[in-house]
């Protein structure tokens, strides 16, 4: 019978892997999304779209499509699908691997303040700044809302969920950016704190090199920790040989 890998999608990476498996002569691949971007890429192989129903009905969904693999490679920052599917692939006894790639490092000159959290995050940013560049994504705004002293200029790829800071500008845009993109952007609305998750990757990075390059404070939100006794793997390369797949 043919291998079905499931893979929870939603990363450059995952669309990668998607395409790297599909062109596999006897592999099917579905791909899961949560949904939430409503303009989506073209994808290789089964797609599917909408949550399982927690970790019972990811198991479910298992058995019944007799997967023989599941890949998480979602966002860094969707811990509670990375938990529902450790929770799933332990009830199941199907393989999982995680596909996470690894995340920003500072260098000598960045002015750096890591926090856990959004809320934390808005509790350092009077101290730091008057003029912010948000790039946390279009969810968890509300983290920011009460801070009416504060302009905000908020950047994603769909329009934010409310409630919004009350001085926000919003700005629809998607990856990659150039440095010198972001320099310019920076200048023009006069930013002088930049809010960011530590999503890693190049595509988003830019906008570190021009902070640095500024002298700008950087709020970093770093990772959710990934589930007890749960291993990631940096790259598709990792993932397919997890899989027992030798890249082509």
């Amino acid at each position: 019978m043919s291998p079905h890998f499931l893979l929870l999608g939603g990363t450059t990476e995952a669309r990668e892997l998607a395409a790297r498996l599909a062109a596999r002569p006897g592999v099917r691949v579905t791909t899961s999304l949560a949904g939430r971007v409503s303009r989506r890429g073209a994808l290789e192989g089964d797609v599917r779209i909408g949550g399982f129903g927690g970790a019972e009905g990811l198991a479910a969904w298992l058995r019944e499509h007799r997967v023989d693999a599941v890949v998480d490679a979602t966002h860094p920052f969707a811990d509670g699908i990375t938990a529902n599917a450790a929770r799933a692939a332990a009830a199941t006894g199907v393989p999982a691997v995680v596909l996470r790639r690894p995340g920003w490092r500072p260098h000598a000159d960045d002015r750096w303040h890591p926090v856990t959290s959004l809320a934390a995050a808005a509790e350092l940013l009077p101290g730091l700044g008057r003029r912010v560049f948000l790039t946390t994504g279009r969810l968890g705004l509300a983290a920011f809302a009460d801070l009416a002293g504060l302009h905000f200029l908020v950047r994603s790829v769909e329009a934010p969920e409310p409630p919004m800071p009350p001085h926000t500008r919003v700005l629809l845009a998607r990856g990659p950016f150039t440095v010198p993109g972001e320099t310019a952007l920076l200048r023009e609305h006069r930013i002088d704190v930049l809010v960011t998750k530590d999503s890693g990757g190049e595509a988003t990075s830019a906008k570190l090199t021009a902070a640095r390059a500024l002298g700008l404070p950087v709020v970093v939100v770093r990772r959710p920790p990934l589930p007890e006794g749960v291993l990631a793997v940096p790259d598709v390369a990792g993932v397919l040989d997890r899989l027992r797949l030798a890249a082509p």
